[in-house]
């Protein structure tokens, strides 16, 4: 998986949807019911009643991209149920992504230094 840069938003829609949904089906859904942009360049993801399996959708500047994951012998650690979106950073997605509880990376607290040396 190329996984998008540390400056792509990443937003995950916490209410399973149906997965027989396609790229213009996710992106309806995205518009009419997150009531976000799906041509903005965020990667927006979805989870199956099946906790087991994941749908990314995002613009890459030339089309929608969508990637399916289903994991073989665990889970995915998923937000709780309700409507609406909640944002990921960049090492919550890749610990989601590969299966890991996304809940233990916590970011790091950097002030920048008082002066250069």
């Amino acid at each position: 998986m190329i996984f998008p840069s540390n400056r792509v938003r990443i937003l995950v829609a916490s209410k399973p949807v149906d997965f027989r949904r396609g790229h213009d089906g996710l992106a309806a859904l995205v518009k009419n019911e997150l009531h976000k942009d799906p041509f903005t360049g965020t990667v927006f993801v979805f989870r199956a009643r099946r906790a087991d399996r994941l749908k990314l959708l995002y613009w890459d500047g030339t089309g929608l991209v969508m990637a399916y994951k289903r994991l073989e012998e665990t889970r995915f650690t998923w937000p709780a149920i309700r409507d609406g979106v909640m944002a990921l950073n960049h090492a919550q997605f890749e610990a989601l992504f590969a299966g890991l509880d996304w809940r233990k990376v916590k970011a790091l607290a950097a002030r920048p230094p008082g002066a250069a040396e």
